[in-house]
C-alpha cells in the first residue's frame, strides 16, 4: 500500500509512520513544519509540507502522492493537552475544514480507504456540553467520513481513541512530572471513568484498520477497563516512585482549573469488542496499570 499519513509528526503520527513502514508499506508523511522533515524521513517516510487548512495546496500534495490510502491524523493541541477550551480550537479547524480538505483531495485521487482518528471522549458529548465547540467538531469530522462512504465515495473509517498515554506521550510526561513533584492531587470520591488507550495499542488497530475494518464503521479503539484520574495518578506515583498524592475536595478542581476538571471527571465506559472481532485486535496493555508498569520497567 502507499499511505498517506495527514499528522504524521504528531503523538500517534510519528510512531504509526514508523509501524508502517516496519510493515512495508510506502509511506508519505505530511506535516506542516519544514524542520520536521528529516526526522519522518529518517524513520524511511517520504516528508511532504503543506498546511490542511490550504485546500489548493492540499489536493496539489495529495495529487502529486498518489496514494492508495489516507489516515487522518490532524491535531493541533498543545504539547502537554489541552487546559482550557481555546487550546482546542486549532483542533476544531482542522476537523471541520481540516477533514473537507483531505476528503476532497483523496476522493479526488480515487484512494481506496480513508481512515480518521477520532476522540473518543469528545464524540461521546452533547452539544450541550461546556466542550460543545470540540464535539461538534468531532461529530462534524466523523460524519463527513461515514457520509462519503455511504455514497460510494471511500471507504471511510472512523477509530475513535481514549486518551493517550505511554512512552512518547507529552501529557504522559507532564503527568509525571506533576506526580514527582507532588503538583496534581486526586479528588476525594472520585468515580470517573475515562477511556483510555496506550499509545501503541492505537498504533497496532490503525495499522489492522487499513484492511480489515468495515467501510462505513466506527470502531471505540479503547482499554479493557476505563480508569479514573485518580488511579491514574496513583499509579504513576506508585511506579514513578513519589510520595502518595494530596487528596482534596472535588470542589477546588472546579475551581481552579474547570476544564480539566470537567475532563476527568466523566463517566465513558466504552467497549472495545468490535474492534476485536472485526479488526482481529487485542490490546498489549489491557489495562493502564499493565502499560504503565511496562513503561517505567523500560525506562528504569
Amino acid at each position: 500500500m502507499k499511505v498517506f499519513v495527514a499528522g504524521a509528526s504528531g503523538t500517534i503520527g510519528i510512531p504509526l509512520v514508523r509501524a508502517l513502514v516496519d510493515a512495508g508499506h510506502q509511506v508519505v508523511a505530511l506535516t506542516r513544519s519544514p524542520g520536521k522533515c528529516s526526522a519522518l524521513e529518517a524513520l524511511g517516510a517520504s516528508a511532504v509540507v503543506a498546511d490542511a487548512l490550504d485546500r489548493d495546496a492540499l489536493v496539489a500534495t495529495v495529487s502529486a502522492a498518489q496514494p492508495t490510502h489516507v489516515i487522518h491524523q490532524l491535531t493541533a493541541l498543545p504539547k502537554e493537552g489541552p487546559r482550557r477550551p481555546s487550546d482546542i480550537e486549532p483542533t476544531n479547524r482542522l476537523r471541520v475544514e481540516g477533514t473537507a480538505n483531505l476528503l476532497h483531495a483523496t476522493i479526488g485521487v480515487r484512494a481506496r480507504r480513508f481512515i480518521v482518528g477520532s476522540f473518543a471522549p469528545l464524540a461521546g458529548m452533547g452539544s450541550a456540553s461546556t466542550q460543545g465547540a470540540a464535539a461538534a467538531a468531532v461529530r462534524s469530522m466523523e460524519r463527513q467520513v461515514i457520509e462519503a462512504a455511504r455514497e460510494g465515495l471511500i471507504e471511510g473509517v472512523v477509530l475513535r481513541y481514549g486518551m493517550f498515554y505511554g512512552p512518547g506521550v507529552p501529557s504522559t510526561a507532564a503527568l509525571v512530572d506533576m506526580v514527582r513533584r507532588r503538583r496534581l492531587p486526586v479528588v476525594r470520591g472520585d468515580a470517573g471513568q475515562l477511556p483510555l488507550i496506550h499509545i501503541a495499542d492505537a498504533v497496532n488497530a490503525t495499522v489492522l484498520a487499513l484492511e480489515r475494518a468495515t467501510a462505513g464503521a466506527t470502531y471505540d479503539i479503547v482499554d479493557d477497563y476505563p480508569a479514573s484520574m485518580t488511579e491514574i495518578v496513583t499509579t504513576l506515583a506508585k511506579y514513578a516512585g513519589s510520595s502518595a498524592p494530596f487528596r482534596v475536595p472535588a470542589w477546588l478542581p472546579r475551581l481552579v482549573a474547570p476544564y480539566l476538571a470537567r475532563m476527568t471527571a466523566m463517566r465513558m465506559p466504552l467497549s472495545n469488542a468490535k474492534a476485536k472481532a472485526e479488526l482481529g485486535w487485542q490490546p498489549k496493555y489491557p489495562t493502564i496499570q499493565q502499560g504503565l508498569a511496562e513503561m517505567f520497567r523500560r525506562a528504569a
